[in-house]
Formats: C-alpha cells, sequence, structure tokens
C-alpha cells in the first residue's frame, strides 16, 4: 500500500476554546472539489487515536459547514480530535491524465488529544505518488509538478487564514519527503 502524504500545522495560542473556530477557518479555506463537492463524513474521537469515536456520521448530501461544526461541538472537548472527510482535485492517471477528485481527511487535534505528531492541524492530501513525478507515464513530471503546486497554494492559504506558527510537509513513511522528489528529480536529469 503506498505511504500517504500530511500537511501539518501547528498553530499559536491553540487552546479547546478555539480549536473548532481555527478547524471552521480550515475547513472554509479548503479547495473541496467541485466535482464531488463538500464533506462527505465526520469523525469525533476522545483522548487518543486508538479510541473508539464518540461520533461518526456520513453525509449523503453535503452539509454546509456550519451544520458540521455545530454538531462536532455537541462531543468535542480539548481531549478529542475532530476528523471529516471530503474530495479535492488532483492530476490522475485513467489511460491519460485527467483531474479528478481524490478522498481528503482534514483532522482538528485538540490540545489534549494525544497523537502521533503533536501538530494541531493535519490534511492527509493523499498517496505521495501523486506527488511524485511518475517519468514512467506521458508528462508525469509535469502533473506531479502541479499536484505539488496544489499544496503549496494550499499551506500558503492557510498561512493567511490561521495563526500558523509552524507547518510540515510530511511521509506517512517517515522519509523526508523534500528528499524523496530530489530523488525522483535527479532520475529525471
Amino acid at each position: 500500500m503506498p505511504d500517504l502524504l500530511y500537511l501539518s500545522l501547528w498553530l499559536r495560542d491553540h487552546r479547546g476554546q478555539n480549536m473548532l473556530d481555527r478547524f471552521e477557518r480550515l475547513l472554509r479555506t479548503f479547495p473541496f472539489s467541485r466535482l464531488r463537492p463538500g464533506i462527505s463524513s465526520l469523525r469525533v474521537q476522545a483522548v487518543a487515536e486508538g479510541e473508539p469515536p464518540v461520533l461518526e456520521q456520513a453525509f449523503a448530501t453535503p452539509p454546509e459547514i456550519e451544520k458540521v461544526i455545530a454538531l462536532a461541538r455537541e462531543f468535542t472537548h480539548a481531549d478529542c480530535a475532530v476528523l471529516v472527510e471530503g474530495w479535492w482535485e488532483l492530476w490522475q492517471w485513467k489511460d491519460q491524465w485527467r483531474l479528478l477528485p481524490s478522498r481528503v481527511t482534514l483532522a482538528c487535534y485538540g490540545p489534549g488529544f494525544e497523537n502521533d505528531v503533536g501538530d494541531h492541524l493535519r490534511i492527509e492530501l493523499g498517496t505521495e505518488r501523486q506527488f511524485l513525478p511518475q517519468l514512467s507515464l506521458p508528462q508525469g513530471d509535469r502533473t506531479a509538478r502541479s499536484n505539488l503546486r496544489s499544496v503549496v497554494r494550499l499551506a500558503e492559504e492557510l498561512e493567511r487564514a490561521l495563526p500558523v506558527e509552524r507547518r510540515q510537509l510530511w511521509s506517512e513513511s517517515g522519509e523526508n519527503f523534500a528528499a524523496l522528489l530530489d530523488a525522483a528529480l535527479s532520475e529525471e536529469a
């Protein structure tokens, strides 16, 4: 199974009282897919990632962001995590390159929630291969660069919308993604 790519954000003055307001700003800033719009599910977990959810809600029709935040507020405390799933558009190979919906998870971790990285906001962007040049495919380098530009643009927009103290792009494998990208680009040369 391919490794996933994440964008993590650490925010100044992150507290239980303001975490959902900041999560709402993340949701409003995020470029959800136009082809498959909106949020498809909401999950609230308490204490740690291994614990069962205190709320799981799938949506047949994408709800307004206000409704998602209001629902999350009923179950969320400083030791909780709130996760929503949706879609955003990335270039993908399906007999040719196409801009298609790709699953994404956006997470907000309360200051008392035990998570492995210690970040406050996290976006599971998709598989890392979607952002690395696929030299065996025509224009595989160009499409990967376009997908990666989408991540950079998102990070910049989040910096304007939120009090970001630090951000990190990282791979599930723990490998340095910048080094993976450099290695893939050096194969191209």
